[in-house]
Order: C-alpha cells, then sequence, then structure tokens
C-alpha cells in the first residue's frame, strides 16, 4: 500500500504564499509520479501539477509561474510552491501518486486525505 499525507494548508492573503507537503510511505511499490490535484464543491478535481520519477514536471495553466512542484529534503517527500496567491485557488489541496509494485507495469491511483488552502481577498 502507498499511504499520502499532506500538510501546509491554511489561510493566507492574495499574493501571499504558502508550501504545501506530502510525505509517502511506499513499501513495496514505486512511484512513477507525484502530482497535486484541488477540489472545489460543486466543481470537478482540478489537476494543478505533476511530477515524474525522471524531474519532468508539467503545469495546469491556472498556476504556470506561480506554483513550483519539486522534490522534498525528506526522502518520499513532494512540496508544492505556491506564491502570488489568488483568492481562486481557494480548494482543498491533494496529493496524488501513481505507484506500481516492484516487478509489475500496472499503475495504481493513491490519494492523500487533502488538505485545505483558503485566499482571503
Amino acid at each position: 500500500q502507498v499511504q499520502l499525507v499532506e500538510s501546509g494548508g491554511g489561510l493566507v492573503q492574495a499574493g501571499g504564499s504558502l508550501k504545501l507537503s506530502c510525505a509517502a510511505s511506499r513499501r513495496g511499490f514505486i512511484i512513477d509520479a507525484y502530482s497535486w490535484y484541488r477540489h472545489v464543491p460543486g466543481n470537478q478535481r482540478e489537476f494543478v501539477a505533476r511530477l515524474s520519477s525522471g524531474g519532468s514536471t508539467n503545469y495546469a495553466d491556472s498556476v504556470m509561474g506561480r506554483f513550483t512542484i519539486s522534490r522534498g529534503s525528506a526522502e518520499n517527500t513532494v512540496n508544492l510552491h505556491m506564491n502570488n496567491l489568488k483568492p481562486d485557488d481557494t480548494a482543498v489541496y491533494y496529493c496524488h501518486a501513481e505507484a506500481r509494485r516492484y516487478g509489475r507495469s500496472n499503475l495504481i491511483d493513491y490519494w492523500g486525505q487533502g488538505t485545505q488552502v483558503t485566499v482571503s481577498s
């Protein structure tokens, strides 16, 4: 099993910054990529950013140039640095992992429990 635990959410004023972290426990699994998604009630879950095991990154257009996804200093952690936050960034942010068992090729999706980010105007 892969378990993902997010931290770092909170309340911030527009223009401010926050750093979200995701810590993974992955006994018996390889994680091919980490992503961050966000969800606002009434809307579909939205892709935010992705970091592959090879280091390539992808971002949603809405966060390009403001958010950065990167590996944390601790093993099996990934961070999302969010700068110049806007009220529209308010959402529950979820860490996601694409993982496979050692020796297997099929990917399995895992999700964290989410962390609330609120940006006040």
